[in-house]
């Protein structure tokens, strides 16, 4: 007993490390991404005691593991009782090769065979430029409710913004409006007096997943960054603007709020199906209840205009990195541009070496992120893959206006994608992301107008200039992208 204490330090380096060998071994058996192993890996032999505690907390979670695997039982089990309101036949499936050229009729075969990823016909498609926009046309559609609404947000928060969508939800509930609401319970912030209010009025809301530490596990734990509204099974709102004041530019705080640059969706048509089935899924998980599926949520909708849109949905419980082989697929198989805009870039190996690849043999490929942004350690870590970015020939824009939050991709004039997936491994393989891939040349088309637009408000980055920043900022970066696969 003295030797330990007299050797306290040492006895406690020794376990730590003893569990560290352990907890590496159950990792390595385990064959995760090699990328994401090796950084935990990292942080478990530098950190000591720290890395333990993080690992255990927040970057393994037994418990969730075993909830994420009986989801994806349930998923399929309920998929199958709808499939026939949103799966397209095959024969018609073969049909789209007349409205595609080349190889983008790929993309929509890879949704089309990811579960409920349908092809939709006949639906009108808004694209939403900022929060404001977003905000002024929901609030519209929502007083016109007549049935139901469902709202499934990352960010909810009672402020504002927030205070007069619930104004409206309680004004529509005491109509006899059902509305049914899941808010991340880490991204989200709303008041004991916000959440009695909605409550009282008979709206069912339900947190996603709570956490003990919220404030401490904002980036290391599975949440749901979802930003999706479905009224009366006909109306559907789909993109990256949140419930919250931050996103909302208004008029006199130019000067103390910073701009924040958004994008979102309003779809009108047979598309909403596929947005309703994914709220009614993860409603489900978190209630622990299964709701009675009513024609209503499904219901006989006529051609509303004449977009086709698919909805790709992915997270820890799909059996498919979904939105990431879309827009990987989308990347391989375009023949003249891809515009991305994203507020964090952090790509995965896969995605980084297709837009060099692409670049290198003639395709326009131009990426939009932030200047500044509102992570430091993400902006290091986004800039550590610039330089390879330039010497692709691939042509990076710092937006310099403000906040861009917007996570959207135009290609060929063909396709766009609208929706809450950044380019980063959390986006790809650790939150619950959901975007509206849409084929319209016209939505296409519009699209471009927006990027350009924003082009205006951008530096481009040249490469010599790049190569010539201060080392310190590269030491900055390379330590950062060590926790790339973590942020």
């Amino acid at each position: 007993m003295n030797f330990i204490q007299d050797n306290i330090w040492w006895f406690v380096i020794g376990l730590n490390y003893l569990f560290v060998f352990i907890t590496a071994g159950y990792e390595i058996m385990h064959n995760r991404e090699p990328a994401k192993t090796i950084s935990l890996l990292f942080a478990l032999v530098v950190l000591p005691g720290i890395g333990l505690i993080i690992y255990y907390f927040f970057a393994q979670e037994f418990r969730k593991d075993k909830i994420f695997n009986r989801k994806k039982v349930y998923d399929h089990e309920m998929i199958k009782k709808w499939e026939d309101k949103l799966i397209l036949e095959e024969k018609d499936l073969a049909h789209l090769e007349n409205f595609f050229v080349d190889d983008k009729i790929k993309l929509v075969r890879l949704l089309q065979n990811n579960q409920t990823k349908p092809f939709t016909f006949g639906n009108k498609v808004d694209i939403l430029v900022n929060a404001r926009k977003k905000f002024d046309t929901l609030f519209a559609d929502l007083k016109k409710a007549e049935k139901h609404i469902h709202l499934e947000y990352y960010m909810f928060r009672s402020d504002n913004i927030g205070n007069k969508l619930i104004d409206i939800l309680c004004d529509k509930a005491k109509e006899g409006v059902d509305i049914r609401i899941s808010y991340d319970y880490v991204g989200s912030s709303l008041s004991s007096k916000a959440l009695k209010r909605m409550n009282s009025c008979g709206i069912e809301i339900f947190p996603f997943m709570p956490v003990w530490f919220p404030n401490l596990t904002r980036k290391l734990n599975y949440r749901n960054h979802r930003k999706l509204v479905i009224i009366d099974g006909k109306v559907g709102f789909i993109g990256g603007v949140n419930i919250s004041d931050e996103y909302v530019n208004y008029k006199g705080q130019e000067d103390t709020k910073m701009y924040w640059r958004d994008m979102h969706l309003r779809i009108e048509g047979h598309g909403v199906k596929s947005l309703q089935a994914q709220f009614l899924l993860n409603f489900n998980f978190i209630t622990s209840k299964e709701i009675e599926i009513k024609d209503e949520y499904f219901p006989t909708i006529e051609a509303a205009g004449k977009s086709a849109v698919q909805i790709a949905a992915s997270g820890p419980d799909t059996d498919w990195k979904n939105i990431m082989e879309a827009i990987l697929t989308a990347i391989n198989t375009a023949e003249k541009y891809v515009y991305i805009t994203t507020p964090y870039f952090i790509p995965n190996n896969e995605i980084l070496t297709a837009l060099c690849t692409a670049s290198r043999i003639g395709i326009d490929i131009k990426i939009i992120i932030p200047e500044v942004g509102d992570s430091v350690v993400a902006r290091h870590a986004t800039n550590s893959y610039i330089e390879m970015l330039l010497e692709s020939g691939v042509r990076v824009f710092h937006y310099c206006k403000g906040m861009v939050h917007a996570k959207t991709m135009v290609v060929d004039g063909v396709i766009s994608t609208i929706g809450t997936c950044n380019l980063d491994n959390r986006s790809f393989d650790i939150n619950f992301e959901i975007n509206a891939f849409v084929y319209d040349k016209y939505i296409a088309q519009e699209m471009l107008v927006i990027f350009n637009n924003d082009l205006l408000e951008c530096d481009e980055l040249n490469l010599e200039k790049w190569r010539n920043r201060a080392y310190s900022e590269k030491i900055k970066e390379s330590l950062s992208r060590l926790w790339a696969p973590l942020l």
